[in-house]
């Protein structure tokens, strides 16, 4: 079995670069869509790490209790990527495979940084696996900082 880390990064500075996208609340007409992108995005990860199911989100009712939480960036009805937020923590910030390497994932970074922030200034959390070196680079870049690693299996 493979081992996992994940690391607890932590964003407490106030200022961040402003997003040039807007996100849309998550809506249930794009659910098919947002299910085949979130499982493309994870399906490579929990494939090398062996975490089961591979493609894990199949049903509506997996997120139904989440959907206040997730926002699209939707251009001409196509997803260009997603990212939730629970109070202070930034979750499942994905970009349709189309799409990647175009900066949408630091953009979505930006604007849900942003939309925290306009609710309070209090420190941004979010986890990632080591396995996702990119996703970690990124985060550096914008201002995150590893504060605890965990063994997660």
């Amino acid at each position: 079995m493979t081992e996992i880390i994940a690391y607890e990064m932590k964003l407490n500075k106030s200022k961040v670069d402003t997003p040039n996208i807007a996100c849309i609340p998550f809506q249930k007409q794009y659910f098919e869509e947002y299910m085949r992108i979130y499982n493309e995005c994870f399906y490579d990860m929990r494939k090398a790490l062996d975490i089961e199911p591979y493609n894990y989100l199949c049903d509506y009712e997996q997120i139904a209790d989440k959907i206040g939480d997730i926002y699209l960036l939707v251009d001409k009805e196509v997803i260009i990527g997603s990212v939730a937020c629970y109070r202070n923590e930034i979750d499942d910030l994905i970009v349709n495979q189309e799409f990647q390497r175009q900066g949408y994932g630091k953009q979505l970074l930006l604007w849900v940084i942003r939309h925290i922030r306009e609710r309070n200034d209090e420190p941004i959390t979010l986890h990632v696996a080591d396995w996702n070196k990119g996703a970690i680079m990124l985060y550096e870049k914008c201002g995150f900082e590893i504060v605890k690693a965990e063994k997660v299996r």
